[in-house]
C-alpha cells in the first residue's frame, strides 16, 4: 500500500510539474514566439533547422528567453519549462 501511494505521488507531482511548466511558459512566451514565426508559436519548436538540440541548449536557451521575456523564474520553475517542452517537442 504504501509503494502505492508512493508512486501515486510522484506520478502527480509530475503531472503537476509539467503543467506548472506549460502555465509558465504559455504565460511568458507564447506571444514572442508568435510574432518570431508568423502567428504559430509552436513553428520554433517543430522547425527542420530549431537550434536546440540537446538539453543544455535547451537551458541555455530557456535562460536567453528568460531575458528577453523578462521574466524571474527561480530553479524549480526553470526546470518545470524545461520538463515540459522536453517531454512536449524535444524528448532528449
Amino acid at each position: 500500500m504504501r509503494l502505492l501511494l508512493t508512486s501515486l505521488m510522484i506520478l502527480f507531482s509530475g503531472a503537476t510539474l509539467a503543467q506548472s511548466g506549460k502555465a509558465l511558459h504559455d504565460s511568458a512566451c507564447m506571444e514572442c514566439h508568435a510574432s518570431l514565426a508568423g502567428g504559430d508559436p509552436y513553428q520554433l519548436y517543430q522547425r527542420d533547422d530549431r537550434k536546440v538540440r540537446s538539453l543544455q541548449d535547451l537551458e541555455s536557451r530557456l535562460q536567453h528567453c528568460m531575458r528577453a521575456a523578462d521574466v524571474s523564474w527561480d530553479r524549480d520553475q526553470q526546470k518545470a519549462v524545461v520538463d515540459y517542452l522536453n517531454s512536449r517537442f524535444y524528448r532528449f
